[in-house]
């Protein structure tokens, strides 16, 4: 009997979140109708029809749960800075920077490729921090230039198109 090989699917399909759900339980399942029937009783048709709605359903939850990743990364990047910053107002000066500067995206760079993440800050081990060391290292930073005033910094970054 032939056996099903799982390196189609694993090439069709990149698992993340809904989809390596539905690929663990398609995949047995694709297993099971070949191991319980000789190869007339299981046609080749069946197969490819499970192989199929497994590679349409992996990949298309992949996609979506990428998206709810990011927003759900750029929410939460969001609550943290709020709970470094109890002032409202200043929360939103600096949510107003971050934003214009990055779009709160992490991975930013400055099309001069020498400013990095979500501050676009020039030092580059800044580069390599995640998003909430970014937003420590930011606010240290507006610290230190802007005695703490995000506002400040906000009102600079408007005046000048920098901080």
């Amino acid at each position: 009997m032939n056996k099903l090989s799982t390196g189609f699917i694993h090439r069709c399909v990149k698992p993340v979140g809904l989809a390596q759900d539905y690929a663990r339980y398609l995949t047995p399942l694709v297993r099971s109708k070949l191991a319980d029937g000789t190869r007339h009783e299981v046609s080749r048709a069946q197969c490819m029809v499970l192989l199929a709605a497994l590679c349409l359903v992996g990949s298309t939850s992949a996609t979506a749960a990428q998206e709810v990743k990011t927003t759900t990364s750029i929410d939460s990047l969001k609550l943290y800075a709020h709970s470094r910053i109890v002032n409202y107002k200043e929360f939103q000066c600096f949510n107003q920077l971050i934003t214009r500067e990055s779009n709160w995206r992490v991975e930013a760079i400055n099309p001069n490729g020498k400013h990095f993440g979500l501050g676009q800050m020039r030092n580059t081990k800044y580069q390599n921090l995640d998003g909430y060391r970014m937003i420590d290292w930011s606010l240290r930073y507006i610290q230190n230039r802007y005695a703490g005033s995000s506002c400040k910094a906000y009102a600079h970054w408007q005046k000048h198109g920098w901080h």
